[in-house]
């Protein structure tokens, strides 16, 4: 395939319709939700992880780059490591007591343990 044809995400390589055109994707950026507005889930996990024990954080709505920011707060909170992304956040260990203490103190009022 030429360079100079790129396909979209749904596969369309080549129409026949003259008048086709790519329709570009909403790649509007989601705003942040207030502290209190989130309702984020922790929950504890071990799948597909070679045995180890991660703490997941998912229902956040908002912002790579806020999600970012909440997950490396909490990483430094609770002293290991971990990542954010994909709207989820995973602190690596059984930390889920402490993100919750930490999530509610600073306002995340909705905030559940699984």
């Amino acid at each position: 395939m030429s360079k100079k044809i790129k396909p979209d995400t749904h596969g369309f390589v080549f129409s026949t319709n003259p008048d086709f055109k790519f329709e570009p994707e909403d790649n509007t950026p989601l705003e942040t939700l207030d502290a209190a507005q989130q309702k984020l889930r922790i929950r504890l996990e071990t799948k597909h992880r070679g045995g180890k024990t991660v703490s997941l954080i998912t229902g956040f709505v908002g912002k790579e780059e806020d999600l970012e920011v909440l997950g490396k707060t909490l990483k430094n909170y609770c002293g290991t490591g971990g990542s954010a992304k994909d709207a989820e956040i995973i602190i690596q260990g059984d930390q889920r007591d402490k993100i919750l203490q930490w999530l509610l103190k600073n306002g995340y009022k909705q905030t559940k343990k699984i």
